[in-house]
C-alpha cells in the first residue's frame, strides 16, 4: 500500500497480527483499490469475517463497518445481513478452513441462493491459526502438523463446488497477480448474484515450513509453478469461469411478498 491517502482513508493504524511474509497484507491492499476504483461509498459496505488468518484482513484494519463473528458461520450472518439491508454492499474474508470446512455447508447454500454477496476465500492450503492442521484444500502428500506422513486427503476444487451449487460469478488467482486480483473483486462487488473469488496465498510459517517453502520467494515461485493462466494439465487454472446473469435471492423474495399481498 504505496498511496498515503488510500492508507488515511481506509486504515486503522494498529500492530499487525500477520505472520512474516503473510498473502493476506496484498489482498487487503487489493481489496482498498477495488473499493477506490469503483468509487464505492464506504458506509455501504460491510465486512464480515469469521474466524482464521483471513478473518483479521477487515477486522481491525478497516475503517469500514466489520462484523468479526463465529467459526465457519461468517457466510451465516451475511446472509442475514444482506436479507435485513439489501442496500449493504455485503463482503465476506474466510479461509479454507473457515469457509470450506467448517462453514462449507453455508458457502453452497449460499451459492445455490445466489444472495447478493462478494465472498473472498483465502486459501494457504492449511489452519493456519490454530496449529497447522490439513484442512479441505492441502495438497495430497503434502505435511501439516495432523499429517505428518503427508496429507492422505484430496483436497476440493473450491471453484468447482460453488459453480456447481450455482454461484454465478466464480474465480481462481494468486497473490502473485494483484493487478488481475482487483480487476477481479471490482468485476464481483458489481455483480447482482453470489461472487466468489478463491484467492491461493503464501503461508511461510504453517504450511511453508512443513513443506520447505521457508520464504516468500520460494513461495511465489512455488504458487506460479502450482497454477496455470493457459490451461495446462496437472495445474491449477487461474482465471473467471462463471460470470452470468440469474435471479438473485433477496430480489425473489420481494417478489414473493408483493405477489402474496395481492392474493
Amino acid at each position: 500500500m504505496d498511496n498515503p491517502s488510500l492508507i488515511k482513508k481506509y486504515i486503522r493504524f494498529t500492530e499487525t497480527t500477520f505472520c512474516s511474509g503473510c498473502g493476506n497484507g496484498i489482498i487487503l491492499n487489493c481489496f482498498i483499490r477495488a473499493v477506490e476504483n469503483l468509487k464505492l461509498d464506504p458506509k455501504s459496505i460491510l465486512c464480515v469475517s469469521g474466524i482464521g488468518c483471513s478473518s483479521w484482513i477487515p477486522s481491525p484494519y478497516l475503517k469500514l463497518d466489520t462484523f468479526h463473528t463465529l467459526h465457519g458461520r461468517a457466510i451465516a450472518f451475511a446472509t442475514g445481513a444482506k436479507v435485513f439491508n439489501k442496500a449493504l454492499n455485503v463482503v465476506v474474508f474466510t479461509g479454507d478452513g473457515d469457509g470450506a470446512g467448517i462453514g462449507g455447508n453455508h458457502l453452497i447454500h449460499a451459492a445455490r441462493r445466489n444472495i447478493d454477496m462478494t465472498v473472498l476465500l483465502v486459501n494457504n492450503s492449511i489452519y493456519g491459526m490454530t496449529g497447522g492442521q490439513y484442512a479441505p484444500t492441502t495438497p495430497y502428500n503434502t505435511y501439516s502438523s495432523t499429517s505428518v506422513y503427508g496429507n492422505p486427503e484430496d483436497p476440493f476444487d473450491l471453484c468447482k463446488l460453488v459453480e456447481a451449487a450455482g454461484a454465478t460469478y466464480v474465480a481462481r488467482w494468486i497473490t502473485n497477480y494483484p493487478r488481475k486480483l482487483i480487476k477481479s473483486i471490482e468485476e464481483a462487488l458489481s455483480h447482482n448474484g453470489f461472487s466468489f473469488i478463491e484467492i491461493l496465498t503464501q503461508c511461510p510459517t504453517e504450511f511453508g515450513r512443513k513443506n520447505k517453502l521457508n520464504s516468500s520467494v520460494e513461495y511465489f515461485k512455488y504458487l506460479k509453478e502450482i497454477t496455470t493462466l493457459k490451461k495446462e494439465m496437472g495445474k491449477i487454472p487461474l482465471g473467471i469461469f462463471v460470470k452470468e446473469k440469474r435471479p438473485e435471492f433477496t430480489q425473489k423474495m420481494d417478489s414473493l411478498i408483493e405477489n402474496s399481498k395481492k392474493s
